[in-house]
């Protein structure tokens, strides 16, 4: 498996189609509802297995100081692999190059104890998503 930022048509076809699967379709909503109008602004990810997208995550900043983790996915079959590690890693590692202080997420309740494995805390309860997402805000600094 690899990670690279997806760069052409079909990579980018690859990308939303896996973030829609996995952060929308479940929850029945339409296509296009995976994009946002920070999408051209952010840095994008992908990790593949042969030419198959099987994570896709952006990173974008809300300010110099402060980046954001946005629209974190792994393929079903391919949880508990290391591929959201792996790419959060490499999410920080950029923040770090362009000079911010820290990342912020919203993180889905079944999602906060992978972020706190990779030393982000929770800041607060923000938002529950299609009526049944609880998220929390989480942070971490990056100097740690």
């Amino acid at each position: 498996m690899k990670i690279c930022e997806p760069k052409r048509d079909d990579d980018f076809k690859k990308y939303y189609e896996l973030r829609w699967k996995v952060l929308r379709e479940p929850w029945n909503q339409p296509r296009g509802s995976e994009k946002d109008d920070m999408e051209k602004e952010s840095i994008h990810l992908m990790v593949c297995d042969e030419d198959e997208a099987v994570g896709v995550s952006r990173l974008h900043f809300n300010s110099r100081e402060e980046a954001q983790v946005r629209y974190m996915a792994v393929d079903e079959r391919y949880r508990g692999k290391g591929i959201g590690t792996m790419m959060l890693a490499e999410l920080e590692k950029k923040a770090r190059e362009k000079g911010a202080s820290y990342i912020i997420l919203n993180a889905r309740e079944n999602a906060v104890d992978f972020y706190r494995k990779n030393g982000y805390d929770v800041v607060e309860r923000t938002y529950t998503l299609f009526g049944s997402i609880n998220h929390f805000k989480m942070r971490k600094f990056l100097d740690e």
